[in-house]
């Protein structure tokens, strides 16, 4: 039977550095803004940024942080929570609730407000638009923040695709590439190599789903291990490197992002490229404590965690050219939830 690819999307850590030509026109966009909270924002004297900032702020005490469907809609039969999904079970579905939660170093740094809107919704966008590469299993969308698709079987493999020599997590590229390691995942690397170079080609290094962490894999490994046959991982393989090579920008939350304008110059110059994307919060967490070893973090800053909304809402806008909706703040996010899930599963046959 040929392996299932609904789940890909998902499953991938599309790790790419593409190089958008990134630039705000908050003219076009704040007309759209909607939330019910505008009371207490004057948008015509913010700039599109600046309204965004300020709807964070006001909404950082009020994140999804966490979801308890199955509690007010007993016909979802369980739970089990991702690092940053919700998944729950409804005969031969899945209702996935995407949250605000932001995962680094294997586990959960914190909650970034309209985050799990954002991924949801480019999630989406992407699903669509790269229907003609594989299938998927959506079936429909009845919240902002919630998909529900089929249920599929899932291969505990991690398809990670990636264009540059970057990172700063223990299994990132450039960190095992700093350490003297030569082949990664069985793909043989040159000597010469400098941070956030870009890769000749684009190279596939699965992880396999450890208890806590990511363990990096080779092919040989997937097929001796009994995690795929020859035939599936073959498959998985080139729909990967299609769906990486199509998109090369995904979602925040697998992707980074740079400005094209910048970063042959400030590579030239071993500098960082200016980035839009959720690296800033990486490193702020790496400066600030030891994020693999200490039980207790520190509380990321409301500014970084405001900054960061904003980069999710604007990479949205630029990636799908739509505009972002802020949700309205009249109903308690768990409460619209669960009421349009309760009315999406009736329709389900």
């Amino acid at each position: 039977m040929a392996p299932s690819f609904s789940t890909l999307e998902a499953s991938c850590l599309l790790k790419s550095s593409f190089l958008p030509r990134l630039s705000a026109s908050p003219s076009t966009t704040r007309a759209s803004l909607r939330v019910s909270m505008s009371s207490k924002l004057d948008v015509g004297a913010l700039s599109h940024k600046d309204y965004i900032l300020e709807a964070a702020r006001l909404a950082s005490s009020d994140t999804l942080s966490e979801t308890h469907l199955h509690k007010a809609i007993p016909s979802l039969n369980s739970k089990s929570k991702g690092k940053v999904r919700d998944i729950y079970e409804y005969g031969d579905y899945l209702v996935i609730v995407t949250t605000d939660r932001l995962s680094a170093f294997d586990r959960v740094l914190a909650s970034i407000p309209f985050k799990g809107q954002v991924l949801n919704e480019i999630s989406l966008w992407w699903f669509d638009q790269t229907r003609h590469i594989t299938q998927n299993a959506v079936i429909s969308s009845p919240d902002k923040n919630v998909t529900i698709s089929r249920r599929c079987s899932v291969f505990p493999v991690e398809f990670v695709v990636r264009g540059y020599v970057t990172g700063s997590t223990d299994t990132s590229l450039w960190t095992v590439y700093n350490k003297g390691i030569r082949n990664y995942c069985g793909n043989p690397l040159p000597d010469g190599l400098v941070k956030n170079q870009q890769l000749a080609k684009n190279i596939l290094t699965p992880t396999t789903k450890a208890k806590d962490h990511d363990v990096p894999v080779t092919p040989d490994q997937i097929i001796s291990q009994g995690l795929m046959t020859q035939d599936e991982f073959d498959e998985a393989r080139a729909k990967a490197l299609a769906l990486f090579e199509y998109g090369q920008v995904h979602t925040p939350d697998s992707s980074r992002y740079w400005i094209a304008q910048s970063y042959q110059k400030r590579l030239e110059k071993g500098l960082e490229p200016e980035n839009v994307d959720k690296e800033f919060l990486r490193l702020w967490f790496k400066d600030h404590c030891n994020p693999y070893e200490d039980e207790i973090l520190p509380n990321a800053p409301l500014d970084l965690v405001c900054e960061l909304a904003w980069r999710y809402i604007f990479l949205y806008e630029k990636i799908t050219n739509k505009k972002f909706e802020l949700p309205r703040a009249d109903e308690p996010v768990h409460d619209r939830i669960s009421r349009n899930v309760s009315e999406a599963i009736l329709n389900l046959v």
